[in-house]
């Protein structure tokens, strides 16, 4: 397919990243299992390493299968670009590479999810990058965090995992006036729901693994170069991608790729040494998911909307947080933002606290216990004692994440029986 955005997010989906394998004619896309390809010369080869030049030099670095699925993935986003990693914390690991250094910092959310808070506070804080918590839901908060060393704003579009919808319009506006990319973790919605570059946001970030995939078969992450920042105004900032690299003989990122600057930094030289670079046969999986996207988040969201109005009602619930939802207090934002419906993402918590909650988990037969989301099939987490369990008590509290919150991913099974499988769990809950 031409790149040609007036196409619609379905034949997008279809066709974008691969028409079909130019040695054969195969339109089915090819696994290429390799690790190095075949120089012509060594002037190829030459020209190849020196950037001179566009091809396959080292699966690390790139890899046609892979490329197809980056391809993808940025079209659906509305991108410029896309670096595909091995799992989400990969992405935000060599994203935070590119852009800070020792001194600078972060403005983040602190209702992201937990993961990517720990990786922030224990690993980057360590070379020397701050990170500075904020309340995301109130941009006024964190206009005032930034300052000369701030070298991005982080959010997610749906919070993992009270489902807080981010103000990205005014996110974007006041990373705009302080010249600092506004990030985006995009994994809940999936750009089926919602395209967060469409309202300002300059590099989206996913966890593949979740709704991308859908099939809970795989690990991986990728980071979307929206294309609309303008680095080069910001050369002490970004130097990385303003100022010729001595990597590669003085090469000007900006210069040489244009709006794609941030996406060819990532793949020549920000994986080129972390390496955080996906098999060619996960990449195989995703692209193929891609084409099913808008189908299964339809049914997501379809799905979650009649299990969350059911909790809403239960005696046993004492709250419910779905955005779809009229009492969800960011209600209004989300039908802005996610015209197309909410996904399959939930908070919910049952009266009796962290005993009830247990005995709900432990009492269900068709609702899936694990770690994970996204999946076609039904899951559910306790996040206190899980995903957010290596954050201090204080730190959750601050987040607003309670003890007793159960998050719920609501898949595609029949909705009755997934409503019958809750009942069941909250009438354990109950006794």
């Amino acid at each position: 397919m031409k790149e040609n955005s007036h196409y619609g997010f379905m034949t997008k989906a279809l066709h974008a990243g691969w028409d079909y394998d130019p040695a054969t004619g195969a339109s089915g896309l090819p696994i290429y299992a390799t690790s190095a390809y075949q120089f012509n010369s060594s002037k190829h080869a030459a020209s190849l390493f020196n950037l001179e030049e566009d091809g396959y030099i080292y699966s690390r670095l790139s890899n046609p299968t892979v490329n197809a699925f980056e391809k993808g993935l940025s079209a659906l986003e509305g991108g410029v670009g896309a670096v595909a990693l091995s799992s989400g914390q990969a992405a935000f690991s060599h994203l935070i590479t590119a852009i800070c250094s020792a001194g600078t910092n972060l403005v983040v959310s602190r209702k992201v999810y937990g993961g990517t808070l720990t990786l922030l506070q224990n690993i980057f804080s360590r070379f020397g990058v701050e990170t500075i918590l904020v309340d995301g839901d109130h941009p006024c908060q964190v206009e005032q965090a930034i300052n000369d060393k701030t070298r991005g704003i982080i959010s997610e579009t749906i919070g993992n995992p009270l489902m807080n919808v981010a103000p990205l319009e005014a996110l974007a506006h006041i990373a705009q006036r302080h010249g600092v990319p506004l990030i985006i973790d995009n994994t809940f919605a999936s750009p089926a729901i919602c395209r967060p570059i469409e309202w300002g946001t300059n590099i989206v970030i996913h966890s593949t693994t979740k709704y991308i995939s859908g099939n809970g078969n795989l690990v991986g992450g990728a980071i979307v170069d929206g294309g609309n920042f303008n680095w080069s105004d910001y050369p002490d900032k970004f130097p990385g991608l303003a100022l010729p690299d001595p990597a590669y003989h003085g090469i000007t990122f900006t210069e040489k790729y244009g709006k794609a600057a941030l996406a060819a930094k990532l793949h020549c030289a920000i994986v080129r040494d972390m390496g955080g670079c996906p098999s060619a046969f996960d990449a195989y999986l995703l692209h193929i998911s891609l084409s099913t996207l808008a189908l299964r988040m339809k049914r997501h969201s379809e799905n979650a909307m009649k299990v969350a109005k059911f909790l809403e009602m239960h005696p046993q619930v004492e709250w419910v947080l779905y955005p779809s939802l009229e009492s969800h207090p960011q209600n209004d934002m989300a039908k802005v933002y996610m015209k197309e419906g909410c996904g399959g993402m939930m908070a919910f918590g049952v009266k009796g606290g962290i005993d009830a909650g247990r005995k709900l988990v432990d009492s269900l037969e068709l609702i899936g216990h694990m770690a994970n989301l996204g999946q076609t099939r039904t899951l559910i987490v306790h996040p206190a004692s899980t995903t957010h369990s290596q954050l201090s008590s204080e730190e959750r509290k601050a987040a607003g994440l309670s003890d007793g919150l159960l998050r719920l991913s609501v898949g595609l099974e029949d909705a009755e029986d997934i409503i019958s499988d809750l009942e069941r769990g909250l009438a354990a809950a109950g006794k």
